[in-house]
């Protein structure tokens, strides 16, 4: 599964009425013109990649470097579909807050009208992708927002965000369906790590230990595959004896909690636990991707079991980030990658008014040629959008250009 993170200063604020309005024709043309030349799992490719998202947002018109450009745009391309249905090419479902509840209930609907059979593996691709970024994987970024995108096929992407409010901070995840192998091991393609881009101040260190951004935890790393079987086994114990080891290595004496150890602190309520962790005895896991989406298993759950696997039966847990397997070509601070997204904002400015404010002129004349192109070809005249491709040809080739 191709799995692609990357982290943004975390801005409030949202988009005026007027700006919106406009993201969501031109999403709305970009996305259709997009389907029609390359077909719409090539779209989905596309919102899979952490670098084209950002500089499709930087074309809508939003601020090149804020977190609200995931949740206007993912808002945008779900407007454009509610206007445009069927004829957008994708499918839509799911948003920022409580909105991302009704996912499941979403992909229900779409999966009736579109006659897809697999309606319930898309469900459970939802709440196992949001599952895996919020427990599985505890990098202090608490998930706010989850936008799943499908085609009419079945297939399917997720772009999902969390907050560091102590840090100012948000981390997009972005995840591709059509390489599905394991779940819940090593499901990163890569990982783009934009924080350190933004301003000179920044150091590009590692956050200290101790500090609200350390990862407390990776359970899907290659290196913790012992103690996601162990956590597995330990759940189809005896549940009084668990929570019996789970107090002994919690609130004993620091000999059987190393602090090397970064989960001690599991800051829940017994009994809440204990509810939990008989829920997931009765469900009796065979394996830990069905631990973990069991109903009620959540970020404390899995830290507890992570701890008492490697106390107990010597299997080591991972504290590694996802973020340390980004490639150099990868890697956000290469000078090209960001100029590669960045200079989009050109294209129609910013909100922010960075590089210049939104030019509503451009915006909408660029919004008139797109559609029109798009509606030719859909009536057979491919003239229009034949002159479309030779300009990007053009503008590739003076990419590199004084």
């Amino acid at each position: 599964m191709k799995r692609r993170v990357a982290n943004l200063p975390l801005h409030g604020g949202q988009a005026p009425a007027w700006l919106f309005k406009r993201m969501t024709r031109l999403a709305g043309a970009v996305t259709m013109a997009i389907v029609d030349e390359f077909g719409p799992e090539e779209m989905l490719a596309r919102l899979a990649d952490p670098w084209w998202f950002q500089a499709f947002g930087c074309v809508l018109g939003f601020d090149w470097h804020s977190s609200g450009v995931t949740t206007v745009t993912c808002g945008a391309l779900k407007q454009a579909y509610r206007q445009h249905g069927k004829d957008l090419g994708i499918i839509v479902a799911g948003g920022k807050g409580g909105v991302s509840r009704k996912t499941p209930d979403e992909l229900a609907r779409a999966s009736d009208e579109y006659g897809i059979n697999e309606g319930d593996r898309l469900i459970y691709a939802s709440r196992m992708s949001a599952k895996v970024d919020s427990a599985a994987v505890q990098d202090s970024f608490d998930i706010y927002h989850h936008s799943f995108f499908l085609t009419p096929a079945g297939q399917w992407c997720v772009v999902q965000q969390g907050m560091n409010e102590q840090q100012k901070a948000a981390r997009r995840y972005h995840w591709l369906g059509e390489s599905v192998r394991d779940i819940v091991c090593e499901p990163h393609a890569a990982v783009k790590d934009v924080d350190g881009l933004f301003g000179a101040g920044r150091s590009g260190k590692k956050p200290a230990a101790g500090s609200p951004r350390q990862l407390l935890l990776n359970m899907v790393a290659e290196e913790a595959d012992a103690n996601r079987k162990a956590s597995a086994e330990l759940i189809r114990e005896n549940p009084d004896w668990l929570l019996e080891q789970v107090k002994r290595y919690t609130e004993g004496p620091t000999l059987f909690a190393p602090t090397r150890h970064r989960v001690l602190d599991l800051d829940v309520s017994r009994s809440r636990l204990r509810k939990i962790v008989v829920t997931a005895h009765e469900s009796d896991p065979q394996d830990f991707e069905t631990l973990l989406g069991t109903k009620g298993v959540g970020a404390t759950t899995v830290r507890a079991l992570s701890l008492l696997a490697e106390l107990i039966y010597e299997a080591p847990s991972s504290q590694r980030d996802p973020a340390d397997a980004a490639g150099p070509d990868e890697a956000a601070g290469s000078p090209s990658r960001q100029r590669r997204w960045a200079d989009y904002s050109y294209a129609h400015g910013g909100k922010d008014g960075t590089p210049f404010p939104v030019d509503r002129e451009t915006f909408d004349r660029s919004i008139d040629v797109l559609t029109r192109a798009v509606r030719s070809a859909r009536l057979g005249d491919n003239d229009r959008v034949e002159a479309l491709q030779r300009l990007a040809r053009v503008g590739r080739s003076d990419d590199g250009a004084a």
